[in-house]
């Protein structure tokens, strides 16, 4: 794909929480599955999508993620190649008016996205960037995401809690097996991991 100064060339899918800590508490269970479960939620006919932005990283350091009323997404996440997301039948959302909705092909309207600039209330979406996915599920491995969390203080966080399930790991091992030979089962914690500041 081109590279462009104002578009990553990487999308990000953040999880929704109520609070930093539910958030992260939404994450780790995508990243011990390794797939992310579609959702309709705010998606006009009820197409069952995977949804990322394409906006820059640094965007979400300080800006609109996590600040009502500008977005339902916390500063957690996990991060694709473009391409990657692409080659799964990623596009684009197509932001327009809720009228134009009928005159998409049935092909095409799990990609609107309601854009009504000049009206009363406004409605205005086109800082997500947003691309989707049309599918129940998203599955992945670790090479091909990265864990996105807002500072180090989360990387820590990820770090003890990668460390708690070894701990568990070792422990139901250990009761078959030698302890030294248990310990050989720990795992280093493999993700790449990007804090946002």
């Amino acid at each position: 794909m081109a590279t462009r100064f104002d578009i990553s060339e990487k999308l990000i899918h953040f999880t929704s929480g109520e609070s930093p800590a539910s958030a992260f508490a939404r994450l780790l269970p995508i990243i011990g599955e390794r797939r992310l479960i579609a959702g309709n939620r705010m998606i006009r006919g009820g197409y069952r999508c995977v949804c990322f932005t394409e906006a820059r990283l640094a965007a979400f350091a300080d800006a609109f993620v996590g600040r009502a009323p500008f977005t339902r997404c916390s500063r957690f996440g996990l991060m694709f190649d473009k391409t990657w997301v692409y080659d799964r039948g990623g596009r684009p959302v197509i932001y327009q008016p809720d009228s134009d909705f009928s005159i998409l092909p049935e092909a095409l309207r799990w990609r609107h996205v309601r854009f009504e600039p000049t009206s009363e209330q406004v409605i205005d979406f086109t800082w997500e960037r947003e691309w989707r996915i049309p599918c129940d599920e998203l599955t992945f491995s670790q090479a091909e995401a990265v864990i996105v969390v807002p500072n180090d203080q989360w990387v820590g966080a990820l770090r003890r809690s990668h460390d708690a399930e070894q701990d568990i790991d070792v422990e139901m091992y250990a009761m078959v097996v030698e302890r030294e030979i248990a310990e050989l089962w720990r795992e280093p914690l493999r993700w790449h991991v990007v804090a946002l500041q």
